[in-house]
Order: structure tokens, then sequence, then C-alpha cells
């Protein structure tokens, strides 16, 4: 079993990864701003601790000893600048912790929940570029991209990107997805979806057995 340091481990997708992981019998270590806002999830194989992700020694004090870094962390749907700041702040940030452990950083790298929004869409432009999309949500997701590109730069930190469906929300989990690359992924009536405890069996597919290793993809049903 691994064992999985998990930024903004009480977030909404965070708290799936998390549960996820420890269902699996993986030993978590979540880091959080407010150790308080996990006061409900118990379990002998989680710990948790306070870190910040946008700083590069908090990042490598947390990783240390672990073998894999998640990074769930958001800043909310209230303040997309901000939001966009943090995201990108965020990798930079973790990647130079990273960087800083050479051969003792985490052997599994650093596993990434991103955005959908510079998905390529069937017809060719991108999730941002639609009509009618909020301007908060537009700068959440050109800050998601920017961190994308962020870590598209790194050959020197493993990582791995992945990017939810362009919906994605409360729902079953069923164990069962699709990937794709930088195309998003859609059914027979276009439809792109998953359920937020799907997305987390994903991520830790990918932990357990990496396929995308130093690139970004997607999933959705």
């Amino acid at each position: 079993m691994a064992r999985i340091a998990l930024f903004g481990a009480n977030g909404g997708i965070g708290v799936h990864i998390l549960r996820e992981a420890l269902g699996r019998g993986h030993h978590v270590t979540a880091v959080v701003r407010d150790p308080a806002r996990l006061a409900g999830e118990e379990h002998e194989r989680l710990t948790v601790v306070t870190g910040d992700a946008t700083d590069p020694a908090s990042a490598a004090s947390v990783a240390a000893g672990h073998d894999a870094l998640v990074s769930a962390i958001g800043g909310g749907y209230v303040d997309g600048a901000a939001h966009a700041a943090l995201v990108v702040t965020a990798a930079k940030a973790l990647t130079e912790g990273l960087r800083s452990l050479g051969d003792a950083a985490p052997s599994r790298g650093l596993f990434v929940v991103g955005g959908a929004g510079s998905l390529r869409t069937p017809g060719g432009d991108r999730v941002w570029d639609a009509q009618g999309i909020p301007e908060l949500a537009v700068q959440i997701m050109r800050g998601q991209g920017a961190a994308l590109d962020h870590y598209r730069t790194v050959t020197d930190v493993t990582w791995t990107y992945l990017s939810p469906a362009a919906d994605i929300g409360p729902g079953e989990r069923t164990g069962a997805y699709r990937t794709g690359r930088d195309d998003l992924v859609v059914d027979a009536d276009g439809v792109s979806r998953i359920s937020v405890a799907d997305y987390a069996v994903a991520l830790l597919d990918e932990i357990e057995t990496p396929k995308h290793t130093g690139e970004r993809f997607t999933v959705a049903y």
C-alpha cells in the first residue's frame, strides 16, 4: 500500500480522494490549513497535519517520506482571479518543493486535480471558449490552464495532471470511466460528465498503476 500526502483533503474533490485512498488500504496524510475541518474523518491510517501548498518548504516537508503527493487545492468559486492565482502559485511551489527533495521525493510523483477548461471540444475550440460561461468560471479555467502550462515545462519532477469531465458533481461510485488526453471525452449524446466519486477512482487508479506520467489526461463516462 502507498503512503499518500494529500493537500486540500477537506475540499469537495479532496475528501472523495481521501476516502477512496483509505478504502483501498493506503495510508493518507491529509494536509489542510484547519485540521478542525476534517474532524469528522477518522481512520487508523489517516494522519491530519497543517501545511501550505503555496510554500515550497511546506510542500517538501509534507511530501518527504511519502510515495505520492496529491494536490486537490482550489480557491473556491467566489473570486475567480484569486482562485487562478492560488493554483498557479501552488503549481510552482509544489514542483519547487519536490525538486528540493531530489531522490527523496515521492517515487510516484505529484498528482494534480486540474480543470477541464483547456480541453479541446469536438468542435475544435476549448471548453472555456463556449458562449455564456460566467467570467468568474472563465478566470478559474484560465488559471488552471496556466498551472498546466507550468507543469508542462517541468522535466525534473514527476507529475500527472488529471482534468475532469466538463460536468463533475455528485453521483454514485460506479468504478467505470473512459480516458482521453487533451480532448474532452463525451458520450454518444455529446455529454461530458463524471461523478466526483468516480473521478477519485480514476486518480487512485493512476497512483496505483501510472499510465500518464508527465502529461495531462482526462476522464468521463
